[in-house]
């Protein structure tokens, strides 16, 4: 019968093995001989060290060849340069075809990783790099623990993507700094958009119990190793306290998780429980629970939207469907910015601190010019008092960013976006304007949410230059930029805005000229049936409550109010005068922007009583589940409509614009895979989105 690795290595046929390379290095003061495990894929830091069965092996064997040996005094663990290792190798995941199999591997992880804790020499991590859920976990194992003050990144990523860090993260790392420490990294850090932390933070959370400098680390690092096993450093750990301290950070986390996502996703409870546990277990049986943890998780729907979300993000995202050969695009080396107010700013800091280009501002007021410079200048400063960027790189942006009250200063810019007031008859007198001044290869993008590209682009003597760029609010904060094609733009400007989205680090979609583009029409649909539910009867928290099982960021009617109710109104219309047959605009919406609504929640999260009032309708309230049903309903038939128009390519770009662009969660796989494995799909549009199953993108 085959072993374990064995069976797990048919999964996992493709596996980058990471190497445990071992070798010999006397400690200095006369400590002795230590056996040094540098781990190594063969590849360079683009691509991580990870651990699947092959690589486990390959440890398993340096540890066990370290722990017969008689004549050390210890052993030590790093990783190949800039890297320590970021986790599990999850391209076999997917092959998984029962919870038998997923337990052997999570079984496989600890059998091979405890061992670092039960040689008889002491062990020691030196974290050298990037280390993330596995790769941390090796370090967990260890005996002590040093890390380097460069590493950009050490995190427990797992149940973001819908698992627990079931290697001994959820048992060890309470154990060491305390559950409520542990919380943060292993939950909190996660759900916050999958937070890392930075050497000097993991040093003073007790993770590691020394700091050295990157140039020597390791060299510092071995000298530390040799005075702790000759005695003369003692490490001191704080008491973790086991009682009623663990006991509030537990509920605490549990009141926050529940809050957040109402039980739409099943990996933050379950490492919750785990950490829990862990107060009273012991070691084996801690182990044993995060291998049943791991099991079940292994092979639920989850964890596969999860793993297609983040596909998308690491692969399509980078690669857009339908972006024109790169070669085509023109130079950036000015941009113009039309408007002064908040969204202008947050394109101007965006456009100068990303393309390092001179950036112009205009508006007609002076006043309103300088604040819009100013707010970009402020902006500058609280990046430098949080150490973001340095004294000489704060002064460069603030040089590069200007303001002009005449269009003139766009006549060398490449690049102009308007950002002026979502109405066709300015922005095309905008283009219009600036179009008499700038070259005729420059660029003009709009960053309107919801008006046609084409017909913004009529009238122009080069339409073709005209494209859309639509960014989402906060600009720094959320990762899409939707690239519309209009009619008739052509490649050589698509391939410069999808140039410039690359360098603005920003996750591209290409989108058909259609009302609202993707995500505004979506969001629109769907937060127009809470509104519809509000105005046949239903209480208006009771109708924003009906989506919780989702686990969205925030509720329908909080969203509406972060949009604005005028801007978000302005957006309806658009999609009710093109599709009347399925959008409509609510009248006690248009009541809330004429009343100068522009806050549905007070200060307290309970309705403000105007708006309330203003939201008294009919006789028909409808249940939770109801209301829930009717928009996922809706938003199926939109989908397949989209989709059907070319609007996008493929379900994959709808996902990837709610996760990047309205930061709908991981364990969702954006919309199409959980109206998928909710029958939604098949009812409404007779099909699945994603007939064979998730796929790797």
């Amino acid at each position: 019968m085959s072993s374990p690795i064995d069976q797990a290595r048919a999964l996992f046929d493709d596996e980058v093995v990471t190497r445990a390379l071992s070798r010999d290095v006397e400690l200095p003061y006369g400590a002795g001989t230590a056996v040094l495990i540098t781990l190594d894929n063969g590849h360079d830091h683009t691509r991580p060290n990870t651990f699947g069965p092959g690589g486990l092996r390959s440890l398993k064997e340096a540890i066990e060849a370290a722990a017969a040996r008689t004549d050390i005094a210890a052993v030590a663990i790093t990783g190949k340069p800039f890297i320590f290792a970021v986790g599990a190798d999850l391209n076999g995941v997917p092959r998984i075809q029962n919870r038998e199999q997923a337990h052997a591997i999570a079984q496989l992880g600890h059998d091979v990783l405890r061992r670092l804790g039960e040689i008889d020499v002491p062990t020691f991590a030196f974290i050298n790099g990037a280390a993330m859920g596995g790769g941390a976990e090796v370090a967990l194992h260890c005996r002590y623990r040093t890390v380097s003050s460069g590493i950009a990144a050490f995190a427990f990523p797992e149940v973001f993507l819908g698992l627990v860090p079931g290697w001994g993260g959820t048992y060890l790392l309470p154990r060491l700094i305390g559950a409520e420490r542990a919380l943060k990294l292993i939950i909190d850090n996660p759900l916050a958009q999958n937070r890392t932390i930075k050497g000097p933070e993991v040093f003073e959370l007790g993770v590691a119990d020394a700091i050295f400098e990157p140039a020597d680390f390791v060299e510092e690092s071995l000298r530390w190793a040799a005075r702790v096993v000759k005695g003369d450093v003692t490490v001191e750990r704080p008491e973790v306290d086991r009682g009623e301290a663990w006991d509030r950070a537990v509920a605490d986390t549990r009141f926050a998780v529940e809050g957040r996502l109402h039980g739409a996703a099943p990996a933050p409870l379950r490492a919750l429980d785990l950490v829990a546990a862990a107060k009273d277990r012991g070691r084996d049986e801690g182990f044993a629970a995060e291998d049943d943890a791991l099991a079940d998780l292994l092979v639920s729907d989850e964890l596969r939207a999860g793993l297609y979300a983040f596909d998308l993000n690491q692969k399509r995202a980078r690669r857009p469907a339908g972006a024109p050969d790169k070669a085509l695009a023109r130079p950036v080396t000015k941009v113009g910015v039309v408007g002064a107010g908040l969204m202008a700013g947050q394109l101007a800091l965006l456009f100068a601190r990303r393309l390092e280009v001179p950036v112009v501002l205009t508006d007609l007021d002076q006043d309103r010019l300088d604040r819009g410079v100013g707010y970009v200048h402020g902006e500058v400063d609280r990046l430098l008092a949080k150490g973001r960027v340095s004294a000489d790189k704060a002064n460069r942006l603030k040089g590069l960013v200007s303001g002009s009250l005449s269009y003139d200063a766009f006549a060398d810019a490449d690049f102009v976006i308007e950002a002026v007031f979502e109405e066709m008859s300015v922005k095309k007198q905008v283009f219009a304007q600036v179009e008499a001044v700038v070259s005729d290869a420059a660029v003009l993008a709009t960053n309107t949410s919801s008006l046609s590209i084409t017909e913004m682009a009529s009238g122009l003597r080069h339409p073709e230059r005209v494209v859309g760029f639509h960014f989402f609010n906060p600009v720094a904060v959320l990762p899409l930029l939707e690239i519309i094609r209009g009619e008739r733009t052509d490649d050589a400007t698509l391939a410069t805005a999808f140039a410039a989205a690359k360098g603005l680090k920003k996750s591209a979609v290409l989108v058909k000229d259609a009302p609202a583009f993707v995500v505004n029409r979506l969001l629109t649909l769907f937060m127009g049936e809470v509104l519809a539910a509000v105005e046949e009867g239903t209480d208006p928290e009771v109708a924003d409550r009906a989506v919780a099982p989702l686990g969205l960021p925030m509720p329908p009617l909080l969203l509406l109010q972060l949009v604005g109710p005028a801007v978000a109104l302005h957006v309806s219309e658009t999609l009710a005068a093109a599709f009347p047959d399925r959008f409509r605009v609510s009248g006690q919406h248009r009541a809330l922007v004429e009343a100068g609504k522009t806050a549905i929640y007070g200060p307290d999260f309970q309705i403000d009583p105007e708006v309330r009032a203003l939201f008294e309708g009919g006789d028909r309230p409808s249940a939770e589940p109801e209301i829930l049903n009717r928009a996922l309903e809706a938003l199926a038939r939109e989908i397949r409509i989209m989709l059907d128009e070319g609007v996008v390519a493929e379900p994959a770009d709808i996902d990837l614009c709610l996760i990047t662009g309205a930061g709908w969660p991981f364990h969702l796989g954006g919309i199409t895979p959980y109206l998928d494995r909710t029958g939604v799909s098949e009812k409404v549009n007779g099909a699945r989105f994603h007939p064979g199953g998730l796929k790797a993108v």
